[in-house]
């Protein structure tokens, strides 16, 4: 490839005519001025990155030395707390402080929702993902398995009236329990219309008149009514003449629910993006979005779909006045984190750039496109940043974003930060984390996958690790969660920034979800990940359920999580594992690496729903691939089981995975030739080179292979 040179830097034409031809275009910086900036912050900021990682690998020996000089000694938790505080990956924690972010629109500080985390580089998912604002709770219901399938509701090709009515039946329950009527059913109401600026139900009036929100139409035949409660809007759509309309009493055709209420836009754990072609795709599509002229077109049954995005939501307040509300998801950018780098463009010397440099500066340019601040009305640019390792990286990546500020003449802190606490010296140091980015913070989450394959790595010379489902439920991770919390409201987090919860993984399990998941608002989160449009309005529930808001005030008064458990490594700890435990361990984890990788290697595709080995669809990205790599890592070295152990249990897998995909005409398999197939060779390197790995990170094998792949089939 003959690269260009700009500003010092060698160029991928790829990315160079896009940055000419795209990203500048309408702005005040021609395309060499931006990589005049470029080179600015690269020369200013990568020394520094690449010290930040020299710190995390000495941290990382200095743990494994420790644990080595102690190994067949009692554990004693006091003296390795010192330790840690010795070496600085403890830190001091100091006073009290509070958040002073400014400028954040309502989706961040006041209305606690569903959040949805999509792949930037597929268009048609961002598409959905971004209309996602809204949902019909009738669809949702109906398409999964919330609703049984017995006594004659079973799912089929033409519409079943059966389950329609148990669908209808289902959400008028949720109606009563939410927006209730005085002595009455929604169910039983036969004419909704607008009196003296209130919802008349046949008579009957809200129990809370301040929830009736606008409408649409007649006031004395309404087509439509807006509901408000706990921050969220409900909307019922009416039509008589409507095949669902029609058949029921009210003329109600649908419930409309406000569900994702803010989108993360993914550069990193859900997809694969290894060189400068790959970027320039997820660029472009996030260029397009802020743009607001994003489009995909797709086959759907035998028509071609274009999808683009929602416009606004018009209504009329009670009062007769106009109501605009956005038709839009917020959307947040999620940049890759300090490791990586991309050959897309390489510095004075040839070396690759670090990846999250080049993320922030595009991320700001990109989104300024959104010149009329249509996505963020108070000129905000949020950006979430992940995998970063204490205090000292959150600073830095303050520092990136000023200089960033800087070059796009922006004001400061202009560019919000969401910090990922999914690094163990985050978590530990998670008060020192905001309170080094306490002008820009608008957002902290927890993830068991990434949090626990640090956990894993970190900790790999301490012994071996309990089996996966056993470290769900072991005291450190329900602390973790606790403290996440504890340390946000403490900061002032609540009404000034999302706190959030992990991803719900089952996308076809949508029933299991509605029973389980309203424990993320119950905890006081403001935000929890889904994974689909659909199980964004079913989510939705939860908070209508619980205020989040009044209920993080009631949580303030509890004692904070513990440290000490958060420090307790699950460790097997002499417990004897059966040979079938062993062996069922290994083929879940063998199971979860190559349906991921395969797709990962040979079609770039960075998330997807991947059958597990009971063909259960599971969501997954790289943060599953990480967890189960380093959980085979560490019985490997702890001699739970053998290196051909594992490598048998691998080539078997490997045969179902490819079972798992002869539907698809793309696929390679892998059992024709495992000595030759790149994708399996990415797996077991993963697994027997895990504990090798930069903390635990499975990238750089990724790209390594990927990009193997990509020149072996061009």
């Amino acid at each position: 490839m003959d690269r260009v040179e700009r500003g010092g830097l060698k160029i991928d034409p790829v990315i160079d005519v896009f940055v000419k031809e795209e990203l500048t275009q309408d702005t005040k910086l021609s395309a060499d001025e931006f990589w005049d900036c470029f080179a600015s912050i690269i020369q200013k900021l990568s020394t520094k990155n690449k010290s930040l990682l020299e710190k995390r690998s000495n941290l990382q020996s200095a743990i494994e030395e420790w644990h080595k000089e102690r190994r067949g000694e009692t554990f004693d938790k006091e003296q390795y707390k010192s330790f840690l505080y010795d070496i600085g990956y403890l830190v001091e924690e100091g006073g009290d402080f509070q958040v002073e972010t400014q400028n954040l629109d309502p989706e961040i500080t006041s209305i606690p929702g569903p959040q949805l985390v999509v792949p930037a580089t597929n268009a048609r998912f961002a598409l959905n993902a971004a209309n996602a604002r809204w949902g019909s709770l009738y669809d949702a219901l109906y398409g999964t398995d919330v609703i049984d399938e017995d006594g004659g509701k079973e799912k089929s090709n033409k519409y079943n009236e059966t389950r329609g009515a148990a669908v209808v039946g289902y959400t008028n329950k949720f109606l009563d329990e939410i927006i209730p009527l005085y002595s009455k059913s929604h169910s039983d109401v036969h004419k909704y219309s607008v009196i003296d600026k209130k919802l008349d139900a046949d008579g009957a009036y809200l129990i809370d008149s301040n929830q009736f929100a606008g409408y649409l139409g007649e006031e004395a035949n309404p087509t439509s009514l807006l509901f408000k409660n706990n921050g969220l809007h409900i909307e019922l759509q009416i039509d008589r003449e409507d095949s669902v309309g029609k058949s029921s009493s009210s003329g109600v055709k649908d419930v409309i629910l406000e569900s994702a209420v803010t989108t993360i836009l993914d550069l990193e754990d859900s997809v694969a993006t290894v060189d400068g072609e790959d970027k320039v795709g997820a660029y472009r599509n996030l260029l397009g979005l802020f743009k607001g002229n994003l489009t995909a077109t797709f086959e759907k049954g035998s028509k071609n779909v274009t999808r683009k995005l929602n416009t606004d939501l018009n209504f009329k307040a009670p009062s007769g006045k106009d109501l605009v509300l956005p038709g839009l998801s917020l959307l947040l950018v999620r940049n890759v984190g300090h490791l990586m780098t991309n050959p897309a463009v390489l510095d004075q010397s040839g070396q690759e750039v670090p990846e999250g440099i080049m993320d922030a500066l595009f991320t700001g340019l990109i989104c300024m496109h959104d010149t009329k601040h249509h996505n963020s009305p108070a000129g905000s640019i949020y950006v979430v940043k992940p995998k970063m390792h204490g205090p000292e990286e959150v600073a830095f990546t303050c520092e990136l974003f000023t200089a960033v500020e800087e070059a796009l003449e922006l004001p400061k802190d202009t560019i919000k930060l969401g910090i990922m606490d999914e690094e163990r010296r985050t978590t530990v140091n998670l008060k020192e984390c905001i309170r080094v980015a306490k002008t820009r913070v608008v957002f902290i989450n927890t993830g068991f996958l990434d949090r626990t394959g640090d956990e894993i790595h970190t900790s790999m010379e301490a012994g071996p690790f309990l089996p996966k489902n056993d470290i769900r439920g072991a005291v450190w991770i329900s602390a973790y969660e606790d403290w996440n919390v504890d340390i946000g409201l403490e900061t002032g987090l609540d009404g000034n920034g999302q706190i959030g919860k992990g991803m719900w993984a089952m996308p076809d399990e949508m029933l299991q979800m509605v029973n389980t998941k309203m424990n993320h608002p119950e905890s006081g989160a403001s935000t929890a990940w889904v994974p689909s449009p659909t199980a964004a309005t079913l989510h939705a529930i939860h908070y209508h359920g619980v205020d989040v808001l009044s209920h993080q005030v009631a949580i303030k008064n509890r004692k904070r999580a513990s440290l000490d458990d958060i420090l307790q490594i699950p460790l097997l700890e002499g417990q004897n594992l059966s040979e079938d435990q062993i062996k069922n361990e290994l083929e879940n984890n063998c199971q979860g690496i190559l349906g991921y990788v395969v797709r990962w290697i040979q079609q770039g595709v960075g998330c997807s729903k991947v059958p597990d080995i009971n063909n259960v669809g599971l969501m997954e990205d790289r943060a599953t691939l990480r967890i189960s790599s380093q959980h085979i890592a560490n019985w490997l070295y702890h001699g739970i089981c053998s290196k051909d152990q594992v490598l048998q249990t691998m080539k078997r897998m490997a045969r179902i995975v490819d079972e798992q995909n002869q539907g698809d005409a793309d696929y390679i398999p892998m059992s024709d030739s495992f000595e030759k197939n790149i994708a399996f060779g990415a797996a077991c390197d993963l697994v027997f080179k895990g504990h090798l790995q930069p903390s635990g990170y499975t990238e750089p094998i990724l790209h390594e292979k990927r990009l193997l792949f990509k020149k072996s089939n061009t």
